[in-house]
């Protein structure tokens, strides 16, 4: 270490000269399968004293007509939390959420066009949130109270849709939410 700094050896900095020049190639040495990364936001709100989750009803297949944690593909050069913000916005026509990495999901099967891991992450709209539209490849989306999702849900977003609820339900700001609307 050097002022702070770990310092190279040359035989380092030539394996990430190398790694480097790859990637701006677009180079990529696996011929077996790998899998893809998307991301979804599971986005709540509290309207008129409920809490509610944001849903888009899927314009395409897989699952054309049912409602889903909106969200995509990432691009190649994107970083997921441009990525979850990109995918809200063309959906749902929100911007300016704070989102939060809330956890990966990975079963696989969990989607029908191959292997795909998601990672979800976690948001608050604000007040002034409650407009949404759909948009893309979301040919609409509706804010659902927590207790009575749709039935007709892709994927595993069922499953998504209640770990984030468990996950709303243990956050400060649920409860003095909750407790507001019962005074």
């Amino acid at each position: 270490m050097v002022n702070g700094k770990h310092r190279m050896t040359g035989r380092q900095n030539t394996c990430f000269e190398v790694a480097n020049e790859m990637a701006k190639k677009g180079t990529y040495v696996y011929e077996w399968p790998r899998p893809t990364v998307t991301v979804d936001a599971a986005v709540f709100g509290f309207f008129a004293g409920k809490a509610k989750l944001l849903l888009v009803n899927r314009k395409w297949q897989p699952y054309k007509g049912c409602w889903a944690i909106p969200g995509g593909f990432i691009e190649i050069d994107e970083e997921l939390e441009d990525a979850v913000a990109r995918e809200l916005e063309e959906e749902t026509g929100l911007t300016d959420v704070e989102l939060e990495q809330m956890r990966t999901f990975g079963t696989v099967g969990r989607d029908p066009r191959g292997r795909l891991i998601t990672v979800v992450f976690m948001g608050i709209a604000g007040t002034g949130q409650k407009r949404v539209r759909g948009g893309d490849d979301a040919a609409e989306a509706r804010w659902f109270d927590i207790e009575r999702l749709p039935e007709n849900m892709a994927f595993d977003h069922r499953e998504v849709a209640e770990f984030a609820i468990s996950r709303l339900k243990r956050k400060r700001a649920y409860r003095e939410k909750v407790a507001r609307a019962r005074r």
